[in-house]
């Protein structure tokens, strides 16, 4: 006798355990996929590229309008999953292609990262060694007027990569649905399972699945292979290769809450009370027709259960779906906001009804899915901003590229909520997804963290692809109670498309689709010009980027009933530790009074804007630097300047300017250090951030006077520099509230490793964020200091990156050495999945080995494929 399916066996087990204890045993299965692949950089031997051939228009940064004319007869000649089927086998996506000259590693991986730096490689993507490359005199206008990268000249080569996955399914996994689900594969992927090609997922940012049941190997070996063409670029800014997020492979019974299946959104009633509604897709993956019911239970912050509500009894034939559609009230909610992030859990499960009994009579639970939701309201509101749970609230946010120092766009959850409590730390309440989808790791992470989400589509046009990725960013998210606005594009200006009356059909087709997926929630779109023209009167609320770029007071006076928002605004550059621009090394003094065309200066945007209380508030530009579109500088920069903090999360000066009018805080920064050289008793601009009402700024205890701090300012003296210290005092209504010094040090005498956390678990997947730093004979650090340091590592962990904000520095990012950069340094520390202490070890040319132990705590691993 075969053995029961293993969903069947699940069925049968007592009715008893069907209670809220009982989620744990139920039969769906989410495991991830990260672990053991196999990697190729390059096509092997004897693979013909044209067989996977996809033209696409010739840019793909934005939408042109001759785009329109070209896609249709670009379409019929893109190879599908069937052209490549029906030709000879693929010898390296078969199950018994000999893989093991091939490297093995670990997901998430971006192989771009890996590669060394080239001055002849794509400018905008960071000059790696990789793809078509551009000279720095002509990249911006070749990308911004849509030539082909491929055409510019320069660098060709390590665009292609192959992965390959094998694993065992159990015998008792036939008859119930299986797919595998990637969050995130840049880009132009194809996907094959046991030797067939699945289809392909153009998009370096939609997360995606592909069915693999009807040709999976139940009681055998399965091979999943993934093919990642990087060649072309989406973006004008640093993109990766690779599979760069997590894998999943998917498994449930044949009668299951389809993918992305529920959609839950709030409403509270004048008294505090709250109803929770649930849709719910409910999928027959079996062969046979099926009966059931969807018992829904909600869950408060605590794991209690609030709520429980039974669906009529429903009939599915195979490969069909439907929706039910349910409310749960919740008596006395816990709202959700950044401040109270309270996250609610909404139990869906899916039981089958006995064919021969009555509907009353029901067996065990047969799927069990869960959906983290928050209770809250949101409102854009024309007069007063913005409004959560009934209040207005100010948004203080940033814009946000996905890439991290010495990972590149493959960043660890942990880095993530390492990159997230940052910006809370600064006083930012708000996350602009630049510009495209993020990983639903950062989403999460602001849910339970507590930042909102501006949640950005990446293509802008209404061709099916898109359409497709809009859809699948909206269904993905739209259950986290962060993401409180859809943004569905970025200056779209590329023909004026904004602005002109042929971009705003493709505009109301994408309105429509994102109300129609989720009506409770605003559509906004950043328009860098054409403010009161087209797209303005389309989307819900209108994105102001750059202040300097229209009038944002006219366009309230036109359109008083159009709420706003300041989408971008800055774009103030500065190097951190450097207090003088240096061409040669394209740094740029850390004052960052050096702004392009389209800037403002920080003491510029802070009081126009909490002078207009009708602007929701201000996303601003940006939170970290990243990698590429370099400004003001090229060549020897590799990363852009505009963010407030490097690439490693290192604080500029820029830091706390916004954290001393943003945070609540009392803040009292000084800038710059106080290391120089003789300098003739020429002047230096010592400045305070602060929110103190007045400063008194002292050198060697000598007054240099108070002055007083202006709203949304600084303030600045013109000091001859003497080595010692420089002390501040700020006061606030004639008390002492806050205290800074700055003083001159001594050279590096030793290292000193902090790390973000020092107990880890050991998952596999945790990570040390470690701060290296040189100190003088005093233990003061040296903000100039730039040894060269090496790393040893020792326990159950591994060294996955190092990086230490240097916008022009060209070290390795992954390695074991890296060069402080006035002060600082960073590596990162991954754990295995095993416990104990890990060891650092650090070694710089004449100074003594600095150590520290982290530990790594036992932790059950997030379940796996073996």
């Amino acid at each position: 006798m075969s053995p029961r399916p293993r969903w069947m066996r699940r069925v049968f087990l007592p009715a008893l355990m069907l209670g809220i204890a009982a989620t744990s045993f139920a039969a769906r299965e989410r495991l991830r996929l990260d672990f053991g692949w196999k990697f190729h950089l390059g096509d092997p031997a004897g693979v013909d590229p044209s067989l996977f051939a996809y033209p696409e228009v010739d840019a793909l940064e934005r939408t042109a309008r001759a785009h329109l004319d070209e896609e249709p007869r670009l379409a019929p000649l893109r190879r599908s999953a069937a052209d490549i089927n029906a030709a000879p086998p693929v010898a390296c996506a078969q199950p018994d292609f000999d893989d093991r000259g091939w490297r093995t590693l670990d997901l998430p991986h971006d192989w771009a990262v890996e590669l060394p730096f080239n001055p002849k490689a794509l400018r905008n993507h960071g000059y790696k060694n990789m793809g078509a490359g551009v000279g720095a005199q002509n990249s911006w206008e070749a990308l911004e007027m849509g030539q082909s990268a491929q055409a510019l000249g320069g660098v060709t080569g390590n665009t292609i990569g192959w992965y390959r996955r094998s694993f065992d399914l159990p015998a008792g996994d036939a008859g119930g649905a299986l797919w595998v689900e990637f969050d995130g594969v840049y880009r132009n992927c194809l996907v094959w399972f046991n030797g067939r090609c699945l289809g392909r997922n153009v998009s370096g940012y939609s997360s995606f699945k592909f069915d693999l049941a009807p040709y999976a190997r139940f009681g055998g070996r399965n091979t999943l292979v993934v093919r990642v063409d990087a060649t072309r670029t989406e973006g004008w800014f640093y993109e990766g290769a690779g599979i760069y997020r997590h894998a999943w492979l998917v498994k449930t019974p044949p009668l299951h809450v389809a993918h992305w299946g529920t959609f839950v959104s709030t409403t509270l009633a004048p008294d505090g009370a709250a109803t929770v509604h649930a849709q719910t897709t409910l999928r027959n993956d079996g062969a046979h027709l099926a009966r059931g019911v969807l018992v829904s239970r909600v869950l408060d912050p605590t794991g209690r259960p609030v709520g429980e509500t039974t669906s009529a009894e429903f009939t599915l034939a195979p490969g069909t779906e439907t929706e039910v559609a349910q409310s749960l009230p919740v008596p006395a909610p816990q709202l959700w906001s950044p401040e109270t992030p309270h996250l609610y859990r909404l139990v869906s499960e899916v039981r089958p009804v006995d064919a021969a009994a009555s509907s009353a009579s029901v067996s065990a639970a047969l799927d069990l899915y869960e959906t983290t939701f928050g209770i809250r309201t949101i409102r854009f509101d024309p007069a007063q901003g913005f409004l959560l749970n009934g209040r207005k609230y100010v948004i203080r946010g940033v814009g946000v590229h996905q890439d991290h120092a010495g990972v590149g766009s493959a960043v660890p959850d942990a880095v993530q909520e390492f990159r997230i409590r940052r910006l809370k730390e600064m006083g930012a309440n708000t996350y602009r997804t630049a510009h495209h989808p993020h990983s639903p790791a950062i989403l999460e992470a602001c849910d339970r963290l507590g930042l909102l989400v501006v949640d950005e589509n990446r293509r802008f046009d209404t061709t099916p692809e898109t359409l497709s990725q809009v859809e699948r960013l909206i269904r993905r998210d739209r259950n986290h109670p962060s993401v409180v606005l859809w943004s569905l594009g970025n200056e779209e200006f590329r023909d004026r498309m904004q602005g002109e009356p042929w971009g705003e059909p493709i505009a109301r087709t994408i309105q429509a689709l994102v109300k129609r997926l989720d009506p409770t929630r605003p559509t906004m779109m950043p328009m860098n010009g054409d403010w009161g023209k087209g797209f303005s009167h389309i989307v819900d609320v209108m994105g102001f980027n750059y202040l300097k770029l229209g009038d944002v007071d006219k366009f309230h006076a036109d359109f008083p009933h159009i709420p706003a928002i300041s989408s971008e605004e800055s774009s103030a550059v500065s190097t951190r530790g450097i207090y003088s621009d240096d061409r040669v090394r394209a740094y740029v003094a850390a004052y960052a009074d050096k702004v392009p065309s389209w800037g403002s200066r920080n003491d510029q945007w802070l009081p126009f804007f909490e002078a207009r209380p009708w602007v929701a508030g201000v996303l601003m530009w940006a939170a970290f630097d990243w990698r590429g579109e370099q400004w003001p500088y090229d060549w020897p920069a590799i990363n852009c300047q505009f963010g407030v903090m490097d690439t490693c999360g290192f604080a500029k000066d820029s830091f706390y300017f916004l954290q001393a009018w943003w945070s609540g805080r009392d803040v009292l920064h000084l800038l710059p250090h106080w290391n120089w050289a003789v300098r003739d008793q020429e002047p230096i601009a010592v400045r305070a951030y602060t929110n103190a009402d007045e400063v008194e700024l002292f050198l060697n205890d000598q007054s240099l006077g108070r002055k007083s701090v202006p709203r949304g300012g600084y303030v600045e003296w013109p000091v001859a520099y003497q080595a010692g210290t420089l002390r501040a005092e700020g006061y606030r209504a004639g008390q002492r509230v806050s205290s800074a010094k700055v003083e001159t040090t001594g050279p590096s005498a030793a290292l000193v490793l902090t790390p973000d956390r020092a107990t880890l678990r050991g998952d596999g997947e945790d990570c040390a964020l470690v701060t290296v730093s040189a100190r003088d004979a005093e233990g003061r650090t040296v903000p100039t200091a730039g040894d060269a340091v090496e790393f040893e590592l020792s326990g159950p962990g591994r060294i996955i990156g190092v990086g230490n904000g240097d916008p022009s520095c060209h070290e390795p990012d992954q390695g074991r050495r890296r060069s402080l950069f006035n002060g600082y340094a960073q590596v990162i520390v991954q754990t295995t999945q095993a416990a104990g202490p890990i060891v650092l070890t650090a070694r710089a040319p004449g100074l003594p080995p600095a150590r520290f132990t982290l530990t790594a705590a036992p932790a059950a691993p997030r379940p796996a494929v073996p």
